[in-house]
């Protein structure tokens, strides 16, 4: 019986060309071959399972290799390569700084580094993990890594840059490994089940490309665990069954649920998520990702940061026009706040409902809002012609409040309600029949007379609106309140300079609102400072009520010198 060997060890990349998803770093490390412009320390960093130690292999192999190809490849046919194909090469050692991250092995290392190869041109030395050697370790390491033997080449290889010393990475050449793109992923795992035999959807391969994070040791990993789950044929409902991983249809499901407002079905899909052992962060999170592909799927141009199938993809291009730009905007703001409360919440599922039933509320309040923002432009006036009389003049004047009037029947021409609510006259054609219509005329309202009583209130209502902002504006609003000087000026009469600056720049602010409020544009303002009446100062002491006493009984001073008393 053969021993299995995972698909991580089985297809590990043994040349440049077979890198995924790091060309430009593959293409540099070539060139520095061909040129023979090899630098003696060079430091890999970035996310696990991208292919660090791998290159560092790659290119070790290929300065040593005796007979390398026109494309800067190692043949695999001289000694040097078989060597090291059969793990038996002295020109390449590997360190793991783990668990050798003491001073004493970065001592036998420096003593190593003297012995020169065997076979081949060059010693290289890889250091895995590198950021785990302890700071003595470093500065034991520091001359030897800056002046090394000419032999002597040093591949530093990290999945954490911030933790090494600033004066080892500027001794080396850094090359910043990125994550390998989805796609990337999904054609490498294609190439692999073709040569295992596996007949794989590319839906499915697209999931594990995803689940990976842009690591293809992880993506090789899920690929083998699928393998022995489902045989030969890989689908997606068996991938994300084993991973574990939740279905694209809910997400489509709940947002056409919120889209209808339906929060019922959105509770019981959520249900449903629950029972089958999904984690209600993790549910959170793939919503929001959700509401972000299907806000970069409204644009032609964005449409290709999807990193997806492209069946799913026209799933989200669809859904995507039935959903506005506002009400995404809204959904993510909504899932980004239960993110950030998730951890603080006590009772994590009613958080996770309660922001389900907002999201199925946001057409309801986008409408509110746009209602309530909408207001009636007046429609200007013709002008007069000397030999049309008024009966034949349209007049349409219009308020947000209008003050009921008798219906008035007069001649009109022939207009567009859609023109005249947006502020367009259109002049009747002229060979188009004048018809006879009502019209109905409102009296403005923009000059109603003020009420002190009303101007009070609302006044008040504007001081309740800075309540949780401004609590210090709001003070001063609800203890000084205006009265009327006359038919159009509002006094206020406060104590200090500081009060009346204070006021005197949210002025225009208040005025806005209580002309929109109280319906008369002319209102003004008058600020005043108001000299304070002086407060009785209650006696405590005894001198003090003894000085009161005398005053209101000049008597009891001759008593206290006659008995000579003290106070």
């Amino acid at each position: 019986m053969e021993n299995f060997i995972v698909s991580a060890r089985k297809y590990r990349p043994d040349t440049f060309e077979s890198v995924v998803g790091q060309r430009s770093i593959t293409t540099t490390l070539q060139n520095a071959i061909k040129a023979n412009k090899l630098a003696h320390a060079y430091l890999f960093c970035g996310p696990r399972g991208v292919g660090k130690t791998t290159c560092a292999r790659i290119f070790a192999q290929t300065i040593n290799c005796q007979n390398r190809t026109s494309e800067t490849e190692a043949c695999g046919e001289c000694e040097s390569c078989k060597a090291f194909q059969g793990s038996r090469s002295y020109n390449i050692h590997e360190l793991d700084a783990a668990s050798n991250n003491s001073v004493e092995d970065i001592r036998n290392l420096i003593d190593q580094v003297r012995i020169p190869p065997q076979i081949g041109k060059y010693s290289v030395y890889i250091i895995d993990e590198v950021h785990m050697l302890s700071s003595a370790a470093f500065n034991a390491f520091l001359k030897t890594l800056e002046e090394p033997p000419a032999h002597a080449r040093f591949i530093l290889a990290t999945t954490e840059k911030h933790k090494i010393l600033p004066t080892i990475l500027s001794r080396c050449q850094i090359f910043d490994f990125n994550r390998i793109k989805v796609q990337d992923i999904a054609e490498h795992l294609q190439k692999i089940a073709g040569r295992e035999g596996i007949t794989a959807e590319p839906e499915a391969l697209n999931v594990v490309a995803q689940k990976a994070d842009g690591g293809l040791r992880d993506a090789l990993s899920f690929f083998d665990q699928i393998a022995s789950f489902s045989g030969a044929e890989i689908t997606y409902e068996k991938v994300i069954e084993n991973l574990n991983v939740l279905d694209y249809e809910y997400y489509f499901k709940l947002t056409d649920n919120f889209l209808e407002g339906n929060y019922v079905e959105s509770l019981l899909a959520y249900n449903e998520i629950l029972n089958r052992g999904f984690d209600s962060l993790n549910f959170i999170n793939g919503l929001s990702e959700h509401f972000r592909d299907l806000l970069v799927s409204k644009e032609p141009k964005t449409l290709e940061l999807l990193e997806i199938g492209a069946s799913i993809k026209e799933r989200y291009k669809k859904q995507s026009q039935n959903a506005s730009v506002a009400f995404l905007y809204q959904a993510l703001n909504i899932t980004s706040q239960c993110d950030v409360q998730y951890k603080m919440a006590k009772n994590k599922r009613l958080l996770v409902e309660l922001t389900l039933m907002k999201l199925n509320n946001i057409l309801q309040f986008i409408q509110k809002q746009n209602a309530e923002n909408v207001q009636l432009q007046p429609v200007q006036k013709q002008p007069e012609n000397n030999t049309a009389t008024k009966a034949e003049t349209t007049t349409i004047t219009t308020t947000t409040q209008p003050v009921k009037k008798p219906v008035v029947e007069k001649k009109t021409s022939s207009i567009s309600i859609k023109n005249a609510m947006n502020g367009v006259a259109k002049e009747p054609d002229k060979k188009e029949n004048v018809v006879e219509e009502k019209a109905v005329v409102y009296e403005t309202a923009s000059n109603k007379p003020l009420v002190e009583s009303e101007v009070k209130s609302k006044w008040l209502e504007y001081a309740e609106s800075l309540k949780a902002t401004e609590p210090r504006l709001y003070s001063n609003l609800k203890t000084y309140t205006p009265t009327l000087k006359d038919e159009k000026t509002l006094h206020l009469a406060i104590i200090n300079q500081s009060q009346k600056e204070n006021l005197e720049k949210r002025k225009g602010e208040i005025l806005s609102f209580l002309k929109k409020e109280l319906r008369n544009s002319n209102i003004e303002m008058l600020i005043t400072i108001t000299k304070q009446a002086k407060k009785s100062t209650r006696p405590y002491s005894n001198t003090d009520k003894y000085k009161y006493l005398i005053e209101k009984n000049p008597v009891l001073a001759k008593l206290q010198q006659k008995f000579n008393l003290d106070i």
